[in-house]
């Protein structure tokens, strides 16, 4: 059976499967699939994934999901830490087995089923960041891994997404993304999924970036034009 006539719930459950078994065999970066209109896009670093889903035209969020893995042999073993779908399956962890054939990773048993892996870029700014507090930075208490309530950016190989939720009761609060650049200061996102709203999908957002230590000074206007100074701590 080809893989686009799956239903999308289950197609994106094999999927997660697909980047598991992936991660213990390859080296961290994007993957990507696009199915006629749907694109499934793989984030992963050495211990961290992010999978998401979502239509180009018209533009439609569909389901993102991240989450802690350990990896063995061809079987990757995930802990979610989010996952939008929550409320439907309940499901907060998840264990498959894949192989990969050169650039592609793919379903055992299922060529036509192959996340493409994107060329290596390297930006400022790349890594996993969890918000940290509004600045400017005065001593304020600071949300950190111990707080449940999480607002993680994760940026690979010219590709963001950031994801705001809480790992009590898996409680998915919201996520966007799609291309970045972050060079001489200035970081721009460009939006190519918007789980909120699929309307903001085409805007572009300018910010201006400095890195101190382990945090991103992250100012510029918010989508209100509102001044907005957030303060974002490397993820470790």
């Amino acid at each position: 059976m080809k893989l686009s006539l799956i239903p999308k719930l289950i197609l994106f459950t094999i999927l997660l499967s697909i980047s598991s078994n992936i991660a213990a065999q390859i080296e961290p970066g994007v993957y990507i699939s696009n199915l006629e209109n749907d694109v499934y896009e793989l984030k992963i670093d050495s211990s961290y994934f992010v999978l998401t889903v979502y239509e180009k035209s018209p533009a439609k969020f569909i389901k993102t999901a991240g989450g802690f893995y350990t990896a063995a042999n061809d079987t990757l073993k995930i802990a979610l830490e989010f996952h939008s779908n929550h409320h439907l399956d309940s499901l907060t962890t998840l264990k498959f087995s894949f192989k990969m054939e050169n650039d592609q990773l793919i379903i055992k048993g299922n060529s036509e089923g192959s996340l493409t892996k994107q060329p290596k870029v390297n930006q400022d700014l790349d890594g996993a960041w969890l918000f940290a507090t509004r600045g400017p930075d005065e001593g304020q208490k600071r949300r950190g891994e111990t707080n449940t309530r999480k607002t993680l950016k994760f940026l690979q190989n010219g590709r963001f997404q950031w994801i705001a939720y809480d790992t009590k009761d898996m409680q998915f609060k919201g996520t966007g993304g799609g291309s970045y650049t972050s060079k001489d200061g200035i970081y721009t996102e460009n939006i190519e999924f918007f789980s909120k709203d699929d309307a903001r999908v085409g805007a572009s957002l300018e910010f201006k970036y400095e890195i101190e230590g382990d945090d991103w000074h992250h100012t510029g206007k918010n989508s209100k034009g509102a001044p907005m100074y957030e303060i974002w701590g490397k993820r470790k």
